[in-house]
This record gives structure tokens, sequence and C-alpha cells, in this order.
């Protein structure tokens, strides 16, 4: 039998009735879920089935993420209205700018992007990346409002009831860090979802796809099995939606209540979900061969064929147009598009290598732990996906899955579910972490005598090499949430005047386990995470001053640097003593 989410949910503690909002934008689709929590009850989680532009599709939970702006950067239409034959008319009449694939444009500079047939079309006049976003997560926001207003008994009520204190929770890709967290949280407040003050903005919360994915397993009883029966064994999530893939892999540590550590690295690829265009060589001599001909088949082929295809052996049908196209040299008649079932099997092979690449390389993390895979996602329907992961995961003894519910909205529902339940206790670096220090002069070292130009000398008399990378977490290494890394540094002013806002940058190094000797500031393995900053400016009063060299006075600064990793959030602070109180 089947464990349902109520069975292991706990009722909310809440002194007041309030409401969560999930907003998974996604490449292609996007989704929202939301609970209202009432004070001593289990959340019940609803999903937003009615979108404008959807009204004669009863129960449809996904939206095409796109939006069409004029040439004045408005908004015209969003989701399913964007795609009505009306809308395209006009916005082709008008000239508006259809904007789409939105989300790629805030991926991280060190992630490369393999199209696989999509294109990033140019934004609207006047608009950033994280504009476009805003004005989405404005339109996904309407809608749930609306939604929540007509469905709801006293729903007016209910809203007014807790619309000052909505908390929001926004998935996004495992690869993505806290850079594109914070243009997240700058394009829900440009939104409109939260005002720009501290209190709203920390209205907002992350959560990644992967994790989001796995308490969505955890909810449709996908996971049932594994949950009543924790092993050694480990399972993965592999979320394949529309342009993305998102691998994640947990171990369940207890049951009662139920705690989940995660025991590989995430892993993130951009191209799963989209098959390859079809056959342009094909069709390059013929009038359907022209870029616009080309994209609209490839999105009718995404729509149609490639959600249905099982089956190699059989002829495919890709119906695209009305009975009068036809140019049977190139296998079009009756308005569609005839492929072999080769032909078809070859659009899907990129994305299947990718997916079963990266399953191997997180049971090659995992060191073998991994005996069962969780399909979902969008993609996840696809028949000819499922049987080939389950074929050539079956080498391995992995058993691949897929819940029988809407594959579709598993991100928004399980965003919510980690909002409620928060079952992982533990999460795996997936790069490695660290600051920059001043390493001592060694004259013996040729790496160092490389670097002489760049010598600087303290006041108290070491001479020092700039740009050495201290490691405070290694790529790799599990993490528990409570867990808090600190580091004790200091350094040395000849006036305290300078002592003002203090800023410690914390890099990531993205190329391996082995630990770096410096930071190469303009290398693509390292980035820069965050930057911390603190006023130090107080402790000027309580610094003791030493002579240094040469007779010259000095004040040595004496801080932390503390940081949080466990968390899907990345958080740190400076900490420093001030007369015995610590700040």
């Amino acid at each position: 039998m089947k464990k349902q989410a109520s069975d292991v949910r706990k009722p909310y503690n809440g002194p007041v009735r309030s409401l969560v909002i999930a907003l998974d934008v996604g490449t292609t689709f996007s989704g929202v879920s939301y609970a209202i929590l009432e004070p001593g009850e289990v959340p019940k989680i609803y999903g937003v089935t009615r979108f404008p532009g959807q009204e004669h599709v009863a129960g449809n939970c996904k939206i095409p993420s796109i939006l069409y702006y004029d040439q004045n950067g408005t908004v015209m239409a969003a989701g399913a209205e964007a795609e009505g034959a009306s809308i395209i008319s006009q916005a082709e009449d008008e000239y508006w700018i259809k904007a789409e694939l939105f989300k790629l444009r805030l991926r991280p500079i060190a992630m490369k992007l393999d199209m696989n047939g999509m294109r990033l079309s140019s934004l609207p006049r006047n608009k950033a990346a994280v504009d476009v976003f805003g004005d989405f997560l404005n339109y996904l926001f309407r809608c749930t409002r609306n939604f929540i207003i007509d469905t709801h008994a006293n729903g007016e009520g209910l809203w007014r009831a807790v619309e000052q204190g909505i908390e929001f929770v926004l998935s996004h890709p495992n690869g993505w860090e806290g850079a594109q967290q914070t243009k997240m949280r700058r394009a829900a407040v440009y939104g409109g979802l939260v005002p720009d003050t501290d209190e709203g903005r920390a209205r907002i919360r992350f959560v990644t796809e992967g994790e989001a994915s796995l308490h969505a397993c955890i909810q449709s009883g996908l996971a049932a099995d594994v949950l009543s029966n924790p092993s050694r064994h480990g399972f993965l999530v592999a979320d394949a939606g529309g342009g993305t893939l998102d691998i994640s892999s947990y171990a369940v540590r207890g049951t009662q209540p139920l705690v989940i550590e995660e025991i590989a690295p995430p892993d993130f690829a951009i191209r799963a979900g989209r098959a390859a265009d079809v056959p342009t060589e094909k069709l390059k001599n013929s009038k359907y061969g022209t870029p616009d001909a080309i994209d609209h088949i490839t999105k009718r082929f995404d729509e149609t064929t490639k959600r249905l295809f099982r089956d190699k052996s059989e002829i495919q049908w890709v119906p695209f147009g009305s009975p009068l196209d036809k140019d049977v040299s190139v296998g079009i008649r009756g308005g569609s598009l005839k492929l072999t079932g080769m032909e078809v099997a070859e659009l899907f092979e990129p994305s299947v290598r990718a997916a079963v690449a990266s399953i191997k390389s997180q049971v090659e993390a995992s060191q073998g732990m991994i005996k069962s895979v969780w399909l979902v996602g969008g993609f996840a329907a696809s028949p000819w996906l499922f049987s080939q992961l389950q074929e050539r995961l079956a080498p391995l003894k992995i058993r691949v899955s897929r819940p029988d519910s809407q594959t579709s909205k598993a991100v928004a529902d399980g965003a919510l579910g980690f909002y409620c339940d928060h079952h992982v206790s533990a999460r795996v670096s997936r790069f490695m972490y660290g600051v920059e220090y001043l390493r001592e002069y060694d004259p013996n070292d040729s790496d160092h005598v490389s670097r002489k130009d760049r010598l600087c000398e303290l006041p108290s008399g070491p001479r020092l090499l700039p740009d050495a990378f201290d490691c405070i977490l290694a790529r790799g290494v599990k993490v528990k949430e409570s867990t808090v890394f600190t580091r004790k540094y200091c350094t040395e002013l000849t006036n305290l005047s300078t002592l003002s806002v203090f800023e410690v940058e914390i890099w990531c190094f993205r190329g391996g386990d082995v630990v770096p000797l410096w930071i190469h500031r303009h290398a693509d393995d390292f980035s820069t995470l965050c930057i911390v900053r603190a006023d130090l400016s107080p402790l000027s009063g309580s610094a003791e001053p030493k002579q240094g060299k040469n007779g010259k006075t000095y004040w040595t600064i004496v801080f932390s640097i503390e940081i949080h990793f466990g968390l899907t959030e990345f958080r740190a602070r400076i900490k420093w003593n001030d007369n015995g109180r610590t700040k």
C-alpha cells in the first residue's frame, strides 16, 4: 500500500492562517501549486488548474513559458493565451516581440549552453532577462490570485486575510547558485510578489528542482517501497524537463521521522527535454525548409509525435499543416511530415545519451549505492525515453520507475513538500569553496618567485603573496543543515580611519577535487559565489596599537567568516569580537 504524503506530513504549527505559493518557471512550461496553512491542520497542496487561454482544457496544470511584448516593452499576452491563433496573428500585424526560453538567460556564466535545436530569441527593448522573468512571475501570481478567489469559499475574504504575508518558494535547476537566486529574488520584487524590503525579500525561498522532485515522489507514493524499508541502497531522482535535466541522489537515514540525505553532488544539464530539430537536410530543398517552417514543425513534433513515440520500427507522422500541404519528395502529405521510426529515435538520441551518462556518473559518485531511478518532469511522460533508460540501465541492475500522476507538475508540488516537510537533512557540496588569503613568501619556491612582482609587506614584517586559495569546503563533502564552517583571519592596518566596510569574497572552484594553491581570477574554473560585507569601524575604539617594523604603529583586526553550506540557499556572515561581545 502506498504511503501518502498526509501520512508523514505534520500539522501546521503557525499561529495564524497563511498562504505559501510554489512557482515553477520551467524552460518551456511552468506550473503553480499552493497550500493554505491552517493552524493545527495538516497542509493540503492544491494546483492552479485554470489559466487564461486554457478554459477549454479542464485540469491542465502547466502553461507555456511565453510572453509577448509590444514595441514599448509592455506585456501584451502570456502563457497559453500567447499561443492562441488571434494573439499570434495580432503579434505579427503589430510587430510584437516574443520572449521564450528566457529562463536560460539567468544561468551561471560557466554553464555551457547546448541549444540542441533551441534558439534564444532577443529580449524586448529596455528589458533585461531579470525583468522578463519578473513579468512572467507577475503573470503566474495574478493567475494564482484569481484561481484562489474563484475556487475557494469566501475566496475574496481568504485572499485579503493572507495577502500581506504570502511566502513564495521558487524552484531552480540543480546547477544554479547564489548569483542566480539573487536574480530570481530581484525578479520577484520586480514582478510585485513582495516589496523591496528585507522583510519582503525574506519571504522568497528557494529549492533545487532535484530536491523538489524528491518531495514530489514521496507525495505521489512512488517512494513508498524505499521509505518503508530503508537500507544502504540509494535512489536517484531524474527531472527531465523541457530543456533541462536535473539529477539528484539520496538515501533514507531514518523513517520516524523521515530523514533523507544527499549521497552525491547533484548534476545538471541544459538539453534533455527537447529533441533536436526535425531533419533539416531532408527539408532544405523544400518550401518547408525555412527557419520559421522548421521551428513550427519542431514545435508540433514536441507536442505530438515526441510524446507518443515508443517503437522505432513504426512509421511516424508529424501533423503540422492543412490537408493542402504536400511535398511527396520530402515525405509531406496531407499536412503531415513522414518520419521513419529510426529517424525519430535519432532525434531522441542526444537527450537519451545525456541522461544515461549523467545517471551513470551519479552511480559512480555514490559508490554503487544507487539501485533505483525515479523519472519525473514533462519529458518523463515519453514512452521512448522511459524504455531506453530501463534498457540501458538494466546491466547496472538499476530499476527505473515513474509516478502515475502528472509528472509535469511534480516540481511545483514538490517545492511545497519541501516547505512543509523538509525531509532532506544533509546535502553534498557540488564544488569547492574558499576565500583568498595572503601566503608567506618563500624565496626558494619557484612558483613564489614567479609572483614576486606582487609581493606585499605587512607592518609587522612578513612578506606575503596575494591570491592564495584557502579551501573552506571541498567538493563532494556531505554537509548537514546545522553545520557551520568557520575560519578565523586577521588583517593589519596602519590607519584606523580606513577601518570601515570590510569585504570578503567567497570563491567557487569548479576544476575538480584537487585544492588549487592560487585563485586564477579570470579562469573559467573560478567564480565569485558572493561578497560578504560588514562595518568593522566600531572596532577602532578597542583595537590595541602595536609597534611594527621600522617603528611604525599598526593595529591588528581579527575576525571570523561563518558559512552555512548545508541549506538550499547559501548563507555567510562576518563575526568579530568588540569589547568581549560577539557581533
